[in-house]
C-alpha cells in the first residue's frame, strides 16, 4: 500500500486550526491506549481495499461499504480530494474516518497544514505505509529514519494525534551486524508514546513472525492493526478473506486484548474471486468476534 499525498486549502487549514485553538492540545499516553480506556476494540475498513471501484465511483463505493455494515474507515488509496470534500463524501455515506496513510515528508514540510487536513477528515491515527525511501539503505539510514519518526510523533501527540508505522515483510529482515529485525530496531530506537506499530498481521506472518506473541511484546504500543489473513504454503502465499487463511485468530484476539488493540482495520490488497465477496465475508467475520 502506498502513502497518500494530499494537499489542503488555506481555508481548510485556518478552519481546522481554529478548532484546535479552541479545544487545546490533547496529549496521548500509554494509559490512554490501554484496554481499560476502550474495553471493546472497534472494527474498520482500510479503503485501500476498495481503491479499484473508488477510482470509478467514490460515492457509490462508500455507500456500498456502509450498506454492508462498515461504519469506520482508514483513508488510503482513494482519489485525491480536498479535506472538506473527503469529509463530505464520508458523511454522506455515514462513515467516519479514524486513521489515514500519508507521507511523513508532507508533515515535515507543512506540519500545521497536514494536521488541519486530517483533523478535518477526522483521522486520529496517521502514518506512512513504511519507512521513508531515503532511510532504508543501511542501519545508519534506518536509525536516521527512526529519529525523524520519533520527532514527528512527539509533535503529533501535542495536537491529539498519533503516529503509526505500517509494515510489510521486509521490515522483519535484518541489517548486517545487528541480530534484531528492522522492525524491532525501529521500536527500540523510538519512544512508545511517539511511534506506534500498525502491525500488518498477514505480512508479519509471511515474514515468519509468530504474530500473537509479537503483539504481546507491543503492549500499549499497537492501538491499530491491519487485520489481514493469508494462506501460507511454503514460500508462496495467497491473501484471503478473514478467517479463511493460516492465521490463528483466537490467539491473535487474545493477544489483542492483552496488548490494548483499539482498532482491527480490515485490509486485503488483492484476492481471488469478486472483491465485494471477500469484503462482505471479512465484515461478517470481524463483526461476530468478541473484541
Amino acid at each position: 500500500m502506498k502513502s497518500d499525498h494530499t494537499g489542503i486549502s488555506r481555508r481548510e487549514a485556518l478552519g481546522a486550526l481554529g478548532l484546535l485553538a479552541i479545544s487545546g492540545p490533547t496529549v496521548f499516553s500509554a494509559e490512554a491506549a490501554s484496554p481499560a480506556a476502550k474495553k471493546k476494540a472497534g472494527i474498520a475498513l482500510q479503503l485501500y481495499t476498495l481503491r479499484g471501484p473508488a477510482k470509478k465511483d467514490l460515492p457509490g463505493t462508500l455507500n456500498k461499504a456502509a450498506d454492508m455494515g462498515w461504519k469506520y474507515v482508514q483513508w488510503s488509496g482513494m482519489p485525491s480530494l480536498p479535506a472538506d470534500k473527503i469529509r463530505t463524501a464520508l458523511d454522506k455515506a455515514g462513515l467516519k474516518c479514524i486513521a489515514a496513510h500519508t507521507a511523513v515528508e508532507l508533515f515535515e514540510q507543512k506540519f500545521q497544514e497536514q494536521v488541519a487536513f486530517w483533523k478535518t477528515v477526522g483521522a486520529t491515527y496517521v502514518g506512512p505505509g513504511g519507512m521513508m525511501r531515503d532511510c532504508t539503505a543501511n542501519l545508519k539510514a534506518w536509525l536516521q529514519g527512526a529519529r525523524r519518526l520519533d520527532a514527528l510523533g512527539a509533535k503529533l501527540r501535542e495536537v491529539g494525534m498519533r503516529l503509526t508505522f505500517h509494515n510489510h515483510t521486509h521490515e522483519f529482515e535484518k541489517f548486517p551486524g545487528d541480530p534484531r529485525t528492522k522492525h524491532q530496531i525501529l521500536m527500540d530506537a523510538t519512544r512508545p508514546e511517539n511511534v506506534c506499530a500498525e502491525l500488518d498481521l498477514a505480512w508479519a506472518a509471511a515474514a515468519g513472525v509468530d504474530v500473537a506473541p509479537y503483539l504481546r511484546k507491543l503492549k500499549d504500543r499497537c492501538p491499530t492493526v491491519h487485520a489481514k489473513d493469508i494462506l501460507l504454503k511454503g514460500k508462496k502465499h495467497t491473501l484471503t478473506a478473514l478467517g479463511q487463511g493460516s492465521l490463528n485468530w483466537n490467539d491473535i484476539f487474545a493477544a489483542g486484548k492483552y496488548s490494548g488493540i483499539q482498532w482491527y482495520i480490515y485490509e486485503q490488497d488483492n484476492g481471488q474471486g469478486p472483491l465485494w465477496d471477500y469484503v462482505r465475508a471479512s465484515y461478517k467475520f470481524l463483526s461476530q468476534q468478541s473484541l
